[in-house]
């Protein structure tokens, strides 16, 4: 492989051309994290990183406003990152009147309906902060899930891979090559999915 992405496991060689693309775009690209890093990372996230991102992280580290700094996994801007899909289902649970049918009817009390959710919610595919409140799913545990702009309820498709994710994210002019595929199906987030 040639640093194109594995039409049939997601999976790459090298992650240089994404990583020169955010060097371009004005981030610092430091060295990738080390084993005893990535572990560190995955045990605040309370969850494995699917290999895709594993690789590009090992093979760069984006630092800058908006990414996470993976080097200090359990500071309070990555512990907020993480908290902040749940966060923001909260806020629409209390000002939106959102409510996921499959939690059963909704408690009458605030706090108890929150709760509920809270706990409904850790049954969920755990999402690993990319950039800003884009996301990718940590499960199932293999490359190529899609990444997501998760912003209360409002969910979206930003990339059918991390890979296109950040070409598009960063380099909105370069040429994608158009695919049929339609991106993986994660629980419960491709139901939110606008």
């Amino acid at each position: 492989m040639d640093g194109r992405t594995n039409e049939r496991t997601g999976m790459r060689k090298d992650w240089q051309q994404e990583h020169e693309l955010l060097a371009a775009a004005g981030f610092v690209v430091a060295a990738g994290l080390t084993e005893a890093e990535l572990l560190a990372a995955e045990s605040a996230i309370g969850s494995r990183m699917p290999p895709d991102l594993r690789q590009f992280l090992s093979e760069g580290l984006p630092i800058g406003s908006g990414f996470p700094n993976w080097r200090e996994p359990r500071s309070e801007e990555i512990l907020a990152q993480l908290e902040g899909p749940f966060e923001g289902i909260a806020f629409d649970i209390e000002h939106n009147a959102f409510w996921w049918a499959s939690w059963g009817p909704r408690p009458l009390a605030l706090a108890d309906a929150i709760e509920l959710a809270r706990r409904q919610f850790a049954a969920v595919p755990r999402l690993i902060p990319i950039y800003g409140h884009r996301y990718i799913p940590a499960e199932p545990c293999i490359s190529g899930n899609p990444v997501y702009s998760v912003y209360q309820t409002d969910v979206i498709y930003y990339g059918m891979n991390l890979s296109n994710y950040l070409r598009c994210e960063f380099a909105p002019s370069a040429t994608e090559e158009a695919t049929e595929e339609e991106p993986r199906t994660i629980r419960f987030w491709d139901e939110l999915v606008a």
